[in-house]
């Protein structure tokens, strides 16, 4: 339940990440394209209240992972009166069932999880389809699996350039804006820096100088809750940061199996474990 109390913490939350990536940005190497980096605040499971506030102290993007949700929030009549100027990040696995819900979404402003051509092909025309009367392209950008882990979904990294090119040149209602990876949960930076971010790095420079296509041009989309610093650090141009603004996730309470029979509902343990194998922001 919303509380009085949380708007004041909402405000100060948002603006200590705020504060911490501008300063993250400040440590990147002169060498790095000059790009602010942008904060998506991931709203998953929030009520539309906790929007409002973080919109009316002055952020503007928003984060969802499932479609239904996105759907319900973005056209919430207290959100679309209260935050016209709000861009709606779609970060979860899209599948092409879906992709005509998510296109009516009101101030749709990017989906960063296109892996594959035919999912490029479907979202192209959709977007011609659904938005006939105006010539604005989609932004969009292609999700890479840089863990080559099962549980992540995303291009194989060797499709890259191959796919990026599909949609340059036959996806006319696309505006290509970068690359996005989740990687692999729960890195320590003690062994290093993080492989995943290293491998998106290279693949953009991959695509860049395949496609001639400048570097500044091609946005990176990596770093979440427990690493966006880092991510920005070595690159990053989007991060995607929940919990360390809203708090954490709200999810129903899971009732008690009873002893004769166990209750097929995943326990909150269970859920969180599943959340790290699927969620694109922590």
């Amino acid at each position: 339940m919303w509380k009085v109390g949380m708007s004041e913490e909402v405000g100060k939350a948002l603006q200590a990440v705020v504060d911490r990536v501008n300063q993250a940005a400040a440590r990147r190497p002169k060498t790095l394209p000059v790009v602010p980096p942008r904060l998506v605040a991931v709203s998953k499971t929030k009520p539309p209240d906790m929007v409002i506030e973080a919109y009316r102290k002055g952020h503007r993007n928003f984060g969802e992972n499932y479609v239904n949700e996105l759907v319900d929030k973005a056209s919430n009549p207290q959100i679309l009166e209260s935050c016209p100027e709000i861009e709606w990040h779609f970060i979860g696995h899209l599948q092409k069932n879906n992709v005509n819900k998510l296109l009516g979404v009101p101030n749709l402003f990017m989906v960063e999880t296109v892996d594959s051509v035919k999912l490029a092909d479907k979202v192209n025309s959709s977007w011609l389809r659904l938005r006939t009367a105006s010539t604005q392209t989609l932004k969009i950008m292609v999700q890479i699996n840089t863990s080559g882990e099962e549980s992540k979904h995303g291009l194989p990294p060797d499709e890259t350039v191959t796919t990026v090119k599909h949609i340059l040149s036959k996806c006319s209602a696309l505006h290509f804006s970068g690359l996005m990876t989740i990687g692999r949960y729960g890195y320590d930076l003690a062994d290093g820096p993080n492989p995943d971010f290293q491998a998106l790095l290279s693949r953009r420079q991959e695509v860049c100088a395949s496609l001639q296509l400048p570097l500044e041009d091609v946005e990176l989309s990596m770093g979440m809750s427990t690493d966006f610093e880092h991510a920005i650090e070595v690159g990053s141009t989007n991060v995607r940061v929940g919990s360390t603004i809203f708090g954490n996730r709200d999810y129903p309470n899971t009732p008690t199996p009873s002893p004769e029979k166990k209750s097929k509902v995943p326990t909150e343990e269970t859920a969180k474990k599943m959340e790290r194998l699927t969620v694109t922001e922590q």
